[in-house]
């Protein structure tokens, strides 16, 4: 999937935080009530994303520029909800333009494509036909690529409605990496799907501009807005904004807002290594997770 010179200039993946932050929070951790608090949040979220489902509940991540970390929450999302639930989860790439999902997710090789399959599944196939067109990934998890490692045409809405409404039935969750808006099928991935989660960087444009988005969603149907989730990525460890009350701001329109700590792991751009994501960054994903699942229940 990757040229080997390409993958060659890679430098070893390290943890999120240094090993003196880690060493500071355990001890921390210790001496005060924090970790039994923290067991109980987890089994919580675990509980909420374990509930399980009537119809397949698909969850579109975008954007509304490139470099917002919109690959990086469908990564983690899908690895969030394959690694709690027992039914299969599906992650589409429904960016032929040489998206990075099959890279974060460590795919190896690519065969089909989203546009590929849209023309391949019929209503009599069972999920090991499917799953035959598909990339697999760890713990019952499964990938639609985009594209082949290289820029294909683009992708329709007809296609993606046809793959879409088809592969429903066998995933219980299935996380979509759209394109960024205003693309086309980044809309119809908004309108069709159960809950929305709109990616910006912890930036004052990627702020701005995201609250010009969500004050456009507040003139769509009103379940538009409440079933969208802001993921607030911290691009660096000192952000040139007032992170907290950037996400003040943006709940004002009505939307949810979760922020995803800065992560050296994940900053790097790689392969996404769940242990050694910073633990922050791990609750902080499931904790996003749990409430895009929660607001994805709500919606046929």
């Amino acid at each position: 999937m990757v040229d080997g010179v390409l993958s060659g200039t890679a430098r070893r993946p390290q943890r999120g935080e240094p090993v003196g932050v880690r060493v500071a929070r355990a001890v921390r951790r210790i001496v005060s009530s924090s970790a039994a608090r923290e067991v109980a949040e987890l089994t919580r979220t675990a509980g909420t994303l374990q509930q399980p489902v009537t119809t397949g509940r698909q969850i579109a991540v975008t954007s509304i520029r490139g470099g917002a970390g919109k690959t990086t929450v469908a990564a983690l999302l899908g690895t969030a909800y394959a690694h709690y639930r027992q039914d299969p989860v599906l992650l589409v790439e429904a960016d032929p333009a040489l998206g990075s999902l099959p890279l974060r997710m460590g795919a190896e090789t690519l065969r089909w494509t989203t546009a590929d399959l849209a023309d391949i599944v019929e209503p009599q196939m069972s999920l090991l036909d499917v799953t035959g067109y598909l990339v697999q990934l760890p713990e019952n998890a499964w990938l639609l690529p985009g594209s082949q490692g290289q820029i294909g045409a683009m992708l329709d809405t007809s296609a993606y409605e046809r793959v879409m409404v088809a592969l429903r039935r066998y995933f219980g969750v299935s996380v979509v990496d759209c394109e960024t808006l205003p693309a086309e099928v980044a809309r119809v991935a908004l309108s069709a799907s159960q809950a929305r989660v709109l990616a910006a960087p912890a930036t004052l444009d990627g702020v701005t501009s995201t609250y010009a988005v969500l004050q456009w969603m507040q003139g769509l149907p009103r379940h538009m807005i409440d079933g969208t989730v802001v993921a607030l990525s911290t691009m660096d460890a000192r952000p040139g904004i007032d992170v907290k009350a950037a996400a003040e701001k943006l709940r004002s329109t009505g939307a949810g807002v979760h922020v995803l700590p800065y992560d050296r792991h994940l900053a790097a751009g790689g392969v996404l290594r769940t242990e050694l994501l910073a633990r922050p960054t791990r609750l902080a994903a499931a904790r996003l997770a749990a409430e895009v699942f929660q607001l994805s229940q709500k919606r046929r």
